[in-house]
């Protein structure tokens, strides 16, 4: 998985977009990538704050699994938060 990769433009009926969550001015969408459907799930967080949506972080909805953060996000206090949102958003996508 490579966070700083960019994204294509989205679409929430065919990218597997289960929702979006905001905080100040940055929107957040989280995504289900495309899988094997014996692997782990695979998710990636996109940040739109004005500058056009950007993947920031993605990872495996697997226990003892480290997330993989952009280089400017790595490390930054609103890390957690945006874990925490994204998992309420996989437990209760918006999309169904």
């Amino acid at each position: 998985m490579k966070a700083d990769q960019p994204t294509a433009e989205s679409h929430p009926d065919s990218d597997g977009w289960l929702g979006d969550f905001r905080r100040g001015p940055a929107v957040f969408s989280l995504y289900r990538e495309p899988a094997h459907p014996l692997a782990p799930a695979e998710y990636r967080i996109e940040c739109n704050d004005g500058a056009g949506p950007r993947v920031i972080c993605r990872f495996v909805d697997q226990p003892d699994t480290v997330p993989e953060w952009v280089t400017a996000w790595s490390g930054d206090e609103w890390c957690e938060w945006i874990l925490e949102q994204a998992r309420r958003l996989i437990a209760e996508p918006e999309n169904t």
